[in-house]
């Protein structure tokens, strides 16, 4: 059995991303580096969004920028600029042909297809064995997410961000190039937490998604009938064609993923918990995990002691008991903090930036009804 000091199970982003990082830290240079995945020629299957202020290290591989968002609800819309931030997108097929380039210029990395069914602990190593071939590891990184753990819990409320989105080509100009409709709640709820979200390319071209943050997922046909509604209803859009299509699922929890870790053994990515509990958002989160992860791992550490709890995860959990218990509270909780602080300051918040007075600034824009009464029911819980 071969044997490698680390192996990265999965070539996704968080994948990717680690063997990139690990790729240009001469620390590492020495270190021989697997990173196993069950598909080389991954198709262009998902699109990565995120706010950055500035230029970024992403951007040669941007697919579009905007400069304002869109936030709406059945009461009221509301166009605002984000300066100094934009809004960026990435397609998966620029991203995973640039990044594989790179990691294959690292002399002292493997990249290898092979379905991963077994991951076994041994005192200080770890056997990974694949349909055909077997490795062991010194440190491992999995990047495989199982809802499976999540599901069986009850101490922690499990949501699930789903949508289905169309790449759409109008026929005649219907879109605002420069603006990102980051959560229309307008449509209807169903008693449920559900918003479009519109990425426009050009004036006749976009992204049109329907999204919900709920417990169940919903028959393809309720997502596509609800884009058709809104291209129709509320763009005027009554001849299109679809371009493309995709579909994603988001576990949104607090769940301790730590419990999954051990000394020589670290889940990554959504795996890992590393999608924001309250929102979704992965990519810029992965990448700031990435960056902390590698003076981590040159401190030679136990894997299982780079999660920590901090306030941002309890302020997540809170969010998630409320729209657990009452799941059509989304749009007035995400509404009243759209209407009463600037998208800067919830970016930053977002982004577990922001001071502990900035944080109450932001928690005093909220129902506070709701969120008093989460913590008191939460204190007694933890």
């Amino acid at each position: 059995m071969a044997t490698y000091d680390y192996i990265i199970i999965g070539a996704g982003a968080s994948g990717l991303l680690l063997a990139n990082a690990l790729g240009n830290d001469s620390f590492f240079s020495e270190k021989s580096i697997l990173l196993l995945d069950k598909d080389l020629d991954k198709p262009n299957d998902r699109t990565w969004c995120f706010w950055e202020k500035g230029k970024g290290e992403f951007d040669p591989i941007l697919h579009k920028t905007w400069d304002h968002i869109l936030v709406a609800d059945d009461t009221y819309s509301k166009r605002m600029p984000i300066y100094p931030y934009s809004y960026k997108m990435i397609r998966a097929e620029n991203f995973y042909q640039t990044y594989r380039t790179k990691i294959n210029s690292h002399d002292n990395i493997t990249f290898l297809e092979g379905n991963v069914v077994r991951i076994e602990e041994r005192d200080n190593e770890i056997i990974v064995a694949t349909d055909s071939h077997t490795y062991i590891g010194k440190k491992v990184f999995n990047s495989i997410f199982d809802y499976k753990p999540l599901l069986q819990q009850k101490k922690y409320p499990v949501l699930q961000q789903h949508f289905i989105g169309w790449f759409i080509k109008c026929d005649k100009p219907v879109f605002d190039s420069q603006q990102a409709t980051f959560m229309d709640f307008s449509i209807p709820q169903k008693g449920n937490t559900r918003f479009m979200y519109v990425l426009p390319f050009s004036e006749t071209e976009a992204l049109v998604e329907y999204t919900l943050f709920s417990k169940n997922l919903l028959p393809t046909q309720e997502y596509e009938e609800a884009i058709k509604d809104y291209l129709k209803d509320n763009l005027d859009c009554n001849h299109y064609q679809i371009l493309e299509k995709e579909k994603g699922n988001i576990p949104m929890s607090c769940y301790n993923f730590n419990t999954h870790n051990s000394k020589n053994l670290l889940h990554i990515g959504v795996a890992g918990g590393w999608a924001k509990p309250s929102s979704g958002y992965t990519f810029m989160r992965t990448h700031q995990k990435t960056k902390n992860l590698i003076p981590f791992l040159k401190e030679n550490r136990p894997l299982n002691t780079f999660f920590k709890k901090d306030r941002f995860w309890f302020y997540d959990l809170l969010l998630l008991d409320i729209l657990f218990r009452n799941n059509k509270k989304g749009r007035l909780i995400f509404g009243q903090l759209f209407k009463n602080r600037t998208p800067q300051k919830i970016f930053a918040f977002l982004d577990e930036k922001s001071t502990i007075w900035q944080d109450l600034s932001i928690i005093m824009a909220c129902p506070k009804k709701e969120f008093v009464q989460a913590f008191i029911r939460r204190i007694f819980l933890i």
